[in-house]
Order: structure tokens, then C-alpha cells, then sequence
């Protein structure tokens, strides 16, 4: 699932020209209720593009989608390894390179139908990144929406958690990263790739 309407229904059209696959759409919010209502085996997202990019989302779309009949495949980019990491965390099945060649997609759709595990070659070493990732899901939720503009309550309030839990979670995440503080901790993160 795509946000952008015209790169959804391009790749839903693609998709469709596949004998073996009935494709339907959603936005990134709905994707979890249309995989349900269509009974479909495989959900495709983009982890780059979706929600708000975090850990939350992921979290969300996972628990809507109807396990174990359905599964996640997600389309990420090879250098930003903390997507990769959070779409592993939310159980995805499948994990497919946005640089991919339409064939390719079309295997790690079919593979992950089967209900077997498919990670494009492309995307090992963001994967080896993710293992050296320094911060925990939760923090880079916090660094995300802390990337976006929001304030310390701001994150609270969309995390549910308290402003104090947040201002520690922020300490930490300047700490781990070496950081002077919230704006260079951003700035580190996404030169890394992390958000």
C-alpha cells in the first residue's frame, strides 16, 4: 500500500497484469481493512511511505491484517536500514528492494503467498546495518515523529506515554547516537539511514 494515489494504482496495474494475482488498493490507513475484506493472501507496503514511517504503523497494519491468511511484504529502500528493521519487528514475510524489477516483486509476492520468507539480495546489507542499529524500535518512533516537528508533548500524546518518559527517551537517543542534541540526533539518524 502506497499513499501516493497515481504510484498505487501504477504498481496495482502491474501487479494486475500477473495471471495468477487479483489486485486490489489502499491507502497506507485502510490497507489493514481492505486485505480483510478481500480475503487477500499477501499485503504489499511501502514502509518509506506509509503513515507516519514508524514502528506504530507497522505495529497497526500488522494487527489489522488477518494472520495468518495474509501476509506483509514490504517495498523498501537499501539504504535506510531502521525501516528494515521495523518491518522485521512487525513480522513482515517479505522484503523486496523499491529498485526492483517487476519480476522480481512478482516472486516475493508469490513466495510469500507460499507462506516462505523473501529478502531481495540488494537489501542484505541494510539488513546487516539493522543489526548494528544502536537505538530500540520505540526509539526511533520517538525520533521519527521528533524528525517530523512534533514537540515533546506532542510525541506523548501520539505515543501515550508521559512528556517525562519522552524527555528520557530523547536523552537516550542523544546518548546512543553521540549527538550534542535533538536536532543533531535527527540529522545523524538520517544521514544514517535510520529514519
Amino acid at each position: 500500500m502506497h499513499d501516493t494515489r497515481l504510484l498505487r494504482s501504477g504498481l496495482a496495474e502491474l501487479l494486475s497484469k500477473a495471471q495468477d494475482m487479483t489486485v486490489s488498493t489502499a491507502p497506507w490507513k485502510r490497507a489493514g481493512r481492505a486485505a480483510r475484506s478481500t480475503g487477500a493472501d499477501v499485503c504489499v507496503a511501502d514502509v518509506d511511505e506509509g503513515g507516519t514511517g514508524d514502528q506504530r504503523d507497522l505495529d497497526v497494519l500488522r494487527r489489522e491484517i488477518p494472520t495468518p491468511s495474509c501476509r506483509l511484504l514490504v517495498l523498501a529502500s537499501p539504504g535506510r536500514p531502521g525501516p528494515l528493521r521495523q518491518a522485521f519487528e512487525a513480522e513482515a514475510l517479505g522484503f523486496v528492494n523499491k529498485d526492483a524489477s517487476p519480476e522480481e516483486l512478482l516472486t516475493g509476492i508469490r513466495q510469500v503467498a507460499k507462506g516462505e520468507r523473501f529478502v531481495d539480495a540488494s537489501l542484505a546489507f541494510g539488513f546487516l546495518q539493522a543489526t548494528q542499529l544502536p537505538l530500540t524500535p520505540r526509539e526511533l518512533s520517538v525520533l521519527s515523529l521528533a524528525a517530523e516537528g512534533a514537540s515533546v508533548s506532542e510525541i506523548a500524546r501520539s505515543l501515550h506515554l508521559s512528556n517525562g518518559t519522552i524527555r528520557n527517551y530523547m536523552s537516550a537517543i542523544t546518548r546512543k547516537t553521540g549527538a550534542r542534541n535533538r536536532v543533531d540526533a535527527i540529522c545523524i539518524a538520517q544521514r544514517s539511514g535510520w529514519l
